[in-house]
């Protein structure tokens, strides 16, 4: 509730992404986006434990905050990956926030 400016900003940065990626297509540039969800950052580690606690029981599987080192490898991965162009990669533990 409350949300729909922060749902269209994201929204937008979905919805470009694959025309984005066929237009540097020819220079040979990728475009990929990382929808990440919750993850221990320097932003949540000022919360208090039992709210970083709550919130990572939030998440389905892991029900765990993600950590940098998940980000880093899906980044590493990605890159690696010539294939994937054009695409929205959620790194979220199948989390979808309560209205």
């Amino acid at each position: 509730v409350g949300q729909a400016a922060y749902s269209a900003s994201k929204g937008g940065i979905v919805a470009m992404t694959l025309p984005i990626a066929r237009d540097l297509a020819p220079l040979g540039i990728r475009v990929v986006t990382i929808a990440p969800g919750l993850f221990s950052t320097p932003l949540l580690a000022g919360l208090p434990e039992r709210v970083r606690n709550f919130l990572g029981q939030q998440v389905p599987f892991p029900a765990r905050l993600g950590h940098p080192e998940e980000y880093a490898h899906l980044v590493q991965a990605l890159v690696e990956n010539p294939m994937v162009n054009g695409e929205v990669v959620r790194l979220d533990g199948a989390l979808r926030m309560q209205p």
